[in-house]
């Protein structure tokens, strides 16, 4: 099927417009440009959906399977273009690349953090120093399938934006207000009528409380680094710190693991309170 438009040559790895594209897979290059990349079927269905996507790259083999997400990109106004294997294996950052990569616009330029509904929100994520953009994007993923209101990428964590994070997510960075580079303090302020909940290891235990019927009410919890949780100072900003516990020998719970526990239990309680 390539080329799509006549006359439409592929492009390759030093075609200007992909190697202005590669310059997303840095965040220097994406502040610049106030765009990131989204790769793969699942990621660019959503970003579509969103209408976030200005540029779709994609080779021979996406454009049999896929077919329909390109046409359905070129209705929603984005601009596509065939590319040869090695300009899509430039833009790709996985092994084995899907064959669709998409430009797409940051989403809090374009009104959806407008969305944020700071003064009604039920269920809230803060991230706060979490470097690691699998689980940041882990994460993303489980609030968004608990019904969360928004996430907060707060203090020192990873951007949103960034590849892995955007994979991680698998489309859930589309579907609600994500809030970019807060500071962690000044967000939690926002959430005035909300309980705060700190996630920690050593923690109150977080069925003892659900048992008790103190998890129905608006909760922001607050998620820091696997690796060194939460610092003192922020910590002190919650309410009450709140610990998934261990019935096996597990040291611990991988973070994005505990945070859908704790995002889940909380929009569970919410749910029979309602």
């Amino acid at each position: 099927m390539l080329p799509r438009e006549p006359g439409t040559d592929a492009l390759t790895a030093r075609s200007s417009r992909v190697v202005a594209a590669r310059k997303l897979q840095r965040r220097r290059g994406r502040d610049k440009a106030e765009r990131f990349l989204a790769e793969g079927p699942q990621a660019v269905r959503e970003a579509v959906a969103a209408g976030a996507v200005e540029d779709l790259f994609y080779d021979l083999d996406a454009d049999a399977r896929h077919s329909d997400l390109i046409d359905a990109a070129v209705a929603a106004g984005a601009h596509v273009h065939p590319c040869t294997d090695d300009a899509l294996a430039s833009l790709a950052e996985t092994v084995t690349p899907q064959g669709l990569v998409a430009v797409c616009h940051f989403l809090e330029k374009h009104g959806l953090d407008q969305r944020v509904p700071f003064a009604e929100a039920k269920l809230v994520a803060v991230l706060h120093g979490i470097t690691d953009p699998g689980n940041a994007g882990t994460v993303l993923r489980a609030a968004d399938a608990a019904g969360a209101d928004c996430v907060v990428f707060g203090t020192d964590s990873v951007d949103p934006y960034n590849g892995k994070c955007v994979r991680a997510s698998a489309g859930s960075l589309f579907h609600l207000p994500v809030v970019r580079a807060a500071d962690t303090a000044d967000m939690l302020d926002l959430f005035v009528h909300a309980q705060i909940l700190a996630a920690a290891a050593d923690g109150e235990d977080l069925y003892a409380l659900d048992a008790a019927g103190e998890l129905d009410a608006p909760t922001v919890w607050l998620f820091g680094s696997e690796a060194h949780g939460l610092d003192d100072a922020t910590a002190a900003l919650a309410h009450r710190r709140v610990g998934v516990p261990i019935w096996g020998k597990a040291e611990s719970l991988n973070l994005a693991v505990a945070a859908g526990v704790c995002l889940y239990a909380s929009a569970a309680a919410q749910r029979r309170a309602s």
